[in-house]
């Protein structure tokens, strides 16, 4: 944990650097794809989910290290060669967990908060999954296993496969000549993300395309099908936390719902996006029909004085993902798992600010007392006035002020709420 968590205290500046990089290009050149908001949302997507993984909260049930013990037939040295095999046996298992996840409506919930946004952008490869507590893929490395690939090797090479996962997400990048037939590029995976019915559900591999070209899966971006973007059944939020819980809320509440016993039980491992007959007739949900002719979400208010202060709130938000990062071995046990749910709900309460929903001055008051909470009962913020002395008085005025304008905002919301309908 200690040591990903510095990993990514270098990978988060240059990730957002190159987000703003081609935000600033896309504006230049006048193709801005990366609107504000969406780019807010992906950002703070992507905080949530690396603190999920520097805490440690999943577990594996069956463990690569389990296998290796129990099935290995020789034992490589970690060379050169060791990492490269292991880096195209994760590539190989990344493809298959990568279909499985868009093929069966339980694994969806996991891998929705990727395709959500309707824009294509590098912020929005920084959306990734919270929702994913068990991972149960470890067989999909057995060639690794068999080989007797330390579970150093593959756990040092695993983080380098997924970064190297990010630069493909942009639209500013044409076809790639000779490379379009060996590596997944931006073309392959604008496909990938689009669903217009020539691309959905297709090129699923995550560094080398030639998967999809061996099992079937592969879609050149054509020339006069110009791709559209997000899924469809869209999420109409900003909030990354409800994203990645809303298809397993649908699901439970399906299962909940149907009078079919059949129904309540394979309902989970069905193609995604199939519901029982009775429940979709009784509870339809909003679905795309026609990609071409549909709104994209836009929440009710979107003011320059919010876009300010939700850029306030993110980068106080970095900054303290941060400092967590950087000291977690000192922050210890259980202090760690506090700080990482008060980062939760700090995502939270903004994001609710970003939809327009009255309530996000609620969550935002829970934030607030949390936090000044943490600051009176340890005396300190988590150890960090032995760096910055004035950084509680700080942190505390900050969270009060916090609440203040976020109660002001809401409540010229609902002002210009009421007075639109009253114009009506």
């Amino acid at each position: 944990m200690e040591q990903y968590g510095k990993i990514l205290l270098i990978a988060m500046p240059v990730f957002l650097l190159l987000v703003l990089l081609e935000k600033w290009y896309g504006y230049l050149k006048g193709k801005d794809t990366v609107p504000n908001m969406d780019m807010i949302s992906s950002l703070s997507s992507g905080v949530t989910n690396v603190t999920k993984d520097v805490l440690g909260l999943s577990i594996a049930v069956l463990s690569y290290e389990w296998l290796v013990n129990r099935i290995a037939i020789y034992h490589v040295q970690s060379t050169w060669d060791t990492i490269l095999i292991a880096f195209i046996v994760l590539d190989f298992a990344g493809y298959w967990v990568h279909r499985i996840d868009h093929k069966i409506n339980f694994f969806w919930n996991s891998h929705i908060i990727h395709h959500s946004s309707e824009e294509f952008n590098l912020a929005c490869a920084l959306r990734q999954s919270i929702s994913t507590f068990v991972r149960l893929f470890a067989f999909l490395l057995i060639p690794a296993a068999l080989l007797g690939v330390p579970p150093v090797v593959i756990a040092t090479v695993a983080p380098i496969h997924l970064f190297a996962q990010f630069w493909y997400h942009t639209q500013h990048i044409n076809k790639m000549g000779v490379l379009e037939y060996i590596l997944v590029t931006p073309s392959h995976h604008r496909v990938h993300h689009a669903i217009n019915k020539e691309y959905i559900d297709k090129n699923y591999s995550q560094i080398f395309i030639f998967w999809d070209k061996l099992f079937g899966t592969f879609q050149e971006e054509l020339p006069d099908v110009k791709p559209v973007y997000g899924i469809t059944r869209p999420t109409q939020t900003w909030n990354p936390i409800r994203i990645n819980f809303q298809h397993m809320w649908l699901l439970i509440k399906d299962a909940w719902h149907t009078k079919s016993f059949k129904d309540k039980l394979r309902i989970w491992f069905m193609p995604t996006g199939w519901r029982p007959a009775d429940v979709a007739a009784l509870h339809p949900v909003n679905k795309i029909e026609d990609v071409y002719n549909f709104e994209k979400y836009h929440a009710k208010n979107t003011s320059t004085v919010l876009s300010a202060w939700v850029w306030i709130q993110l980068i106080v938000l970095l900054l303290l993902v941060s400092y967590l990062f950087g000291n977690i071995a000192k922050i210890g046990s259980p202090q760690m798992f506090l700080y990482g749910a008060f980062i939760f709900v700090y995502v939270y309460a903004y994001t609710e600010l970003m939809d327009g929903n009255k309530y996000a001055i609620v969550w935002e008051m829970i934030t607030s007392l949390a936090g000044i909470g943490f600051v009176v009962y340890f005396g300190d913020w988590f150890g960090a006035n032995k760096l910055f002395t004035w950084i509680s008085n700080f942190l505390v005025f900050y969270f009060i002020l916090a609440t203040a304008i976020t109660g002001w905002l809401v409540y010229s919301s609902g002002k210009q709420t009421s007075q639109l309908s009253v114009s009506i």
